[in-house]
């Protein structure tokens, strides 16, 4: 049973920590992933592509919804799996827009919080155990 309420409430505080991230960017209609992938080192032509105004009005689009659906899925336990499978995506691209081997960041060393969160999302794809309480585990049922 403490493990079940352990990966609930890891399940529930990343889905807000995702839904806030998300809902704010929609919110302020200043905002653009341009900025943060300007400073690219790794795979720099591949984000400054993406940052270009050719790309930017979807990336941001995609940005925007994504952590916002993405954070609701998890709050929810609805598609938490295929939800995962999104955060994990979203994840590794933001690690790479800072990754500049062996750090990332200014302040962590090949591993930060975007490895961090792509290693819980990837235990949620592994485990039905993060359907507990949650939309899917009702479904299955």
């Amino acid at each position: 049973m403490f493990e079940k309420i352990t990966i609930f409430l890891l399940r529930i505080s990343l889905g807000g920590l995702f839904f806030y991230s998300g809902i704010t960017k929609i919110m302020n209609p200043d905002w653009s992933a341009a900025g943060y992938m300007a400073g690219a080192k790794t795979f720099a032509s591949f984000f400054q592509l993406l940052s270009s105004p050719a790309y930017i009005g979807w990336v941001n689009l995609l940005n925007e919804w994504g952590l916002t659906i993405l954070g609701a899925a998890l709050i929810l336990g609805l598609f938490v799996r295929w939800a995962a499978i999104g955060g994990v995506i979203i994840m590794m691209l933001y690690y790479f827009v800072i990754l500049q081997f062996p750090h990332a960041g200014d302040h962590s060393y090949i591993v930060d919080e975007h490895i961090i969160y792509s290693l819980v999302l990837l235990y949620f794809i592994a485990t039905k155990k993060s359907t507990a309480w949650g939309i899917d585990g009702l479904r299955g049922r």
